[in-house]
């Protein structure tokens, strides 16, 4: 039998040395622990259980040991001993534990989650933890990217359901998996994105669900380290991270960054009543809010809510970024539900959290772009005041006022103006920095953007929990008819007003986020929370004879035109506004907001129309853009241009002349606006820079 050492608290999981593997793992208040090998991942019993020695193998709060002669590939679980604490929390050491900082799990052919829970041991049909290999992604051969802020545009997606269907083009065996998502790195950079945030792909338990049904979204992670296995081409979890590490390198030579949606305010483990799997069974009291009564605290939805104010929560939270940035190559995180991570004792909202401080003044994660969702269940929201200066928001404010906007809603049009122009009344009256904004009419939870202008209400029914899951409030319109329709005169104004939204989005101040399929009118049938759809109703659509092609190739137009004059649609400081006509400073771009007449917007609430236009000096205008969102046509005042004036976009035109290669010329002091529609003026100067 292999000898075994004292080992050492640090790293934390399981790591390779010279004579075997160490061993290390945190339980504070447990006065014995096992460490248990089995032989495969299948074993029902281990082969061998190490009895860890508080007086050498414990350093802390950290139990810990070397065993000689293992090496990768290895399976183990632990078991913990100690109080069990009223409100049964503490110590059940007939669960076998996964280590919760794994980097590979197996076990999944014997795993039965139900014997989690309750007294009974599940020895014989546990998760176990695979050693596997640290190493250092390689960004000699594929660094990183490194987009700007002022040219990263985001396009979120669902690996799975990116590939899954047959007609995507990618090989039967691959789709569905980070290697199938490879294949279609080309669509994506022909699009003209930057960068990709991928829904979850911690590892999670598909059956973390209501009977019946599976969690395909995995907001519910069972691992913050290992790469999910469903997305693997191979079964084999020692190759998981290496199928991982190919699609960020592609990603990398491709130019586009990698940035991934991660869970660290709960777990698959529920409330107090939930399957012991990891985090509970080793130190409850510690990775999980408490209440009085002896029950989780939940700010998440989901049962718990991560204590990311406890020491040994922040250092395991930083050890999986850095896992996923150094090993994996990672080039940012998206924080679901991240404000919860700033709530202390008592879910008490801290100004300082340390885990947002940790990691702002952790050097390994310093170039990495963050975005956190700047809400929570328990109605916690920050935006302009977030706790933590690098790390930007989801703004919903802006995705709420352009869908409102476009509806045609009272008391819409100053706020339409101040989304426009980066959301000045959200941060102090100055326009948030950016990078701090991300801006977003649709994401994975919701409609999506043909849904949106499609449906009055969510129609959730193929869920199985009868229409109550779901957002109720969505800001979403019909447009007279509920779901598809064959009236051509309909139709057209549903795509008019897709374009009215993207165009609003991508050429507004900040850094947009766009829904995977919403480039091709892809649609969900009015389901707006497909969580646990591994269905073709949250599947890309890759059929060009179900793809909106024009609304694709107006896109494609749009994040040219976003990419060929940054200075005007995305300028890293915000042009200053003015009424005046003749301003001072000649070489500044400055801005000016009209109505139907110059200088004159009606901020009225009836008011649904509004134009802007952007100047350089007293040379003249460079830009005007009108949107109307009334039910009637505009004529509108025009301010005379630096150069005679080109019509880039006009969305009430067909298909082919709502956007074309080339600007059209366009003459005269006043130009129409048709109901509900957007046009852009460039001056001949500008215009001539594209290059579409």
């Amino acid at each position: 039998m292999s000898s075994t050492h004292p080992g050492t608290p640090w790293p934390l999981g399981s790591s390779l040395t010279s004579r075997g593997v160490n061993f290390s793992v945190a339980a504070p208040a447990a006065d014995r622990m096992e460490l248990l090998l089995f032989e495969h991942g299948s074993s029902r019993s281990p082969q061998r259980v190490i009895e860890l020695d508080c007086r050498k193998h414990r350093s802390g709060d950290y139990w810990h040991v070397e065993v000689e002669g293992l090496g990768e590939g290895c399976c183990y679980g632990y078991r913990a001993f100690g109080p069990l604490a009223p409100g049964a929390h503490g110590f059940q050491p007939s669960k076998v534990l996964l280590d919760p900082a794994a980097r590979a799990i197996t076990g999944w052919d014997v795993y039965d989650r139900l014997l989690a829970s309750g007294p009974s041991t599940n020895a014989h049909a546990c998760l176990k933890a695979m050693v596997t290999e640290r190493e250092a992604f390689d960004f000699q051969a594929h660094p990183r990217p490194r987009n700007s802020w002022q040219r990263t545009v985001i396009y979120e997606l669902h690996v799975g359901s990116f590939t899954n269907r047959a007609d995507s083009g990618v090989e039967e065996a691959r789709r569905g998996t980070y290697l199938g998502l490879i294949e279609k790195l080309p669509y994506l950079q022909e699009l003209g994105i930057t960068a990709i945030e991928l829904l979850p792909v911690f590892a999670f338990d598909p059956a973390d669900a209501p009977p019946g049904r599976d969690n395909v979204w995995g907001y519910s992670p069972l691992s913050w380290f290992t790469p999910h296995a469903g997305y693997v081409k191979e079964p084999d979890p020692l190759k998981t991270r290496q199928e991982f590490r190919a699609l960020v390198a592609a990603c990398h030579d491709a130019g586009i960054e990698v940035l991934l949606d991660v869970v660290y305010n709960h777990t698959t483990e529920g409330n107090r009543n939930g399957p012991i799997l990891s985090w509970r069974g080793f130190a409850d009291l510690i990775y999980y809010h408490q209440g009085e009564d002896g029950d989780y605290l939940d700010v998440s939805g989901c049962g718990n809510s991560i204590a990311a104010n406890q020491p040994i929560s922040t250092q395991l939270i930083l050890e999986s970024m850095r896992c996923w940035a150094l090993e994996l190559g990672v080039d940012g995180f998206r924080f679901d539900l991240g404000i919860a991570l700033s709530r202390g004792e008592g879910l008490k909202p801290l100004d300082h959290p340390p885990l947002f401080e940790a990691i702002e003044a952790d050097p390994v994660l310093s170039d990495l772009k963050l975005v956190s969702e700047p809400w929570d269940c328990g109605g916690l929201y920050r935006l302009e005041d977030f706790p933590a200066r690098r790390i930007g928001t989801w703004n919903g404010h802006f995705r709420d006022g352009l869908r409102r906007f476009w509806k045609g809603d009272d008391h819409s049009t100053w706020t339409l103006a101040q989304r426009f122009k980066g959301s000045p009344d959200l941060y102090r009256n100055k326009t948030a920095a950016l990078g701090r904004s991300v801006n977003l009419i649709t994401a994975h939870d919701g409609f999506t953007l043909a849904d949106l202008v499609s449906y009055n209400r969510k129609h959730n029914l193929a869920n199985g929990e009868d229409n109550r899951d779901g957002e109720n409030h969505n800001n979403s319109w019909n447009h007279g008819v509920e779901g598809p329709s064959s009236d051509a005169r309909l139709i057209a104004l549903r795509r008019r007003q897709q374009r009215n939204l993207l165009s609003t989005l991508l050429l507004a101040r900040g850094v947009p986020m766009l829904l995977m399929g919403d480039e091709v009118g892809r649609s969900q049938g009015g389901n707006n929370n497909s969580w646990c759809q591994d269905s073709p109703i949250s599947w890309m659509i890759w059929n060009q004879d179900q793809c909106d092609l024009d609304l694709q190739l107006f896109l494609k137009r749009l994040l040219a035109l976003r990419r060929a004059l940054p200075q005007l649609f995305n300028p890293l400081t915000a042009p200053r506004e003015t009424v005046s006509k003749h301003p001072h400073e000649q070489g500044d771009i400055w801005r000016q907001w009209h109505g139907v007449e110059l200088s004159k917007p009606d901020w009225a609430e009836w008011s649904r129309t509004l134009a802007t236009s952007l100047h350089m000096g007293s040379r003249g205008a460079l830009l005007w853009m009108g949107f109307n969102a009334y039910e009637k046509g505009m004529s509108y005042e025009l301010p005379v241009p630096a150069s005679p004036w080109m019509r880039v976009i006009d969305t009430s035109l067909p298909s082919d002349k709502d956007f074309p290669a080339q600007p059209v010329p366009f003459t005269g002091v006043d130009i129409p606006l048709e109901s509900r529609s957007f046009v852009l003026l460039l001056a001949r100067e500008e215009a001539s820079n594209l290059s579409l």
